[in-house]
């Protein structure tokens, strides 16, 4: 029996992210160098992309590249920028045959020119469709963003654009990079680790956390529904008692 008819539809997150974790531990316990991992990563990423897309989830974001990966060795880093401009040409027609828009977080600034200019003709490419939006951070961390936007407020401050007394959560949240799209609801990470790992820190104060023992490469439609119906199981209370959340549902 699939899992996917258990899940309701009607109370689906609107935004899911996920830290795609596992890789390289995939491809070593296989004797394999990682970039054998996160060659079978874009698999599911594929998978995960069309699952979250049949459902109608409407924000899908994948922690593909964090600022902390440069740092990684050379010949890995190198492999990656490779893969992803390698996968993004290949990929454009499928986005486009599902109507998904592509979008892009983090500093891209810091990835090499090919990859820039590839992802500027899909994000261009795929401007237009208006089904599940999937945002891929790259080059990414949180306290990177959060850096930024205060630098770009204080700038604003300095120039009277903004006034101090002016700024709220509200304004704060404009200055994000993820300024265009709601707060996830739901955060997945794979592998079993339990850390956050410098990912949307500002953005997942009331995400519900699951963390599956399965490793990225293997993670498929099948292991998208269990966490979905996980979150399902769930109370949200946002601060509130769970009799007060039941009232407002009653009522």
């Amino acid at each position: 029996m699939s899992l996917k008819q258990d899940i309701n539809l009607e109370k689906l997150p609107k935004h899911i992210a996920i830290i795609m974790d596992g890789n390289g531990r995939w491809a070593q316990e296989r004797g394999k160098d990682r970039l054998f991992g996160h060659l079978h990563g874009v698999e599911s990423v594929r998978d995960i992309v069309e699952g979250s897309a049949e459902l109608g989830v409407k924000y899908l974001t994948l922690y593909a590249f964090s600022t902390e990966n440069w740092d990684r060795p050379q010949q890995e880093v190198v492999g990656l920028m490779e893969l992803l401009v390698e996968t993004i040409k290949k990929e454009v027609p499928t986005l486009n045959k599902n109507n998904i828009k592509l979008n892009v977080i983090g500093d891209i600034h810091l990835l090499p020119a090919n990859a820039q200019k590839e992802l500027d003709e899909a994000i261009f490419q795929t401007s237009k469709n208006e089904g599940l939006n999937l945002i891929m951070a790259l080059s990414y961390s949180s306290r990177w963003e959060i850096v930024n936007a205060t630098k770009s407020i204080a700038q604003d401050v300095l120039e009277g654009k903004l006034k101090v007394q002016e700024i709220n959560q509200e304004i704060f949240n404009s200055y994000l990079s993820t300024k265009l799209f709601p707060d996830p609801e739901l955060l997945i990470r794979t592998s079993g680790e339990y850390r956050i790992s410098n990912f949307l820190l500002y953005q997942i104060a009331y995400a519900e956390l699951y963390f599956t023992e399965v490793l990225w490469p293997d993670f498929r439609k099948h292991n998208l529904h269990e966490a979905i119906l996980n979150y399902q199981q769930r109370e949200r209370r946002f601060g509130k008692t769970g009799d007060q959340i039941k009232n407002v549902q009653i009522s």
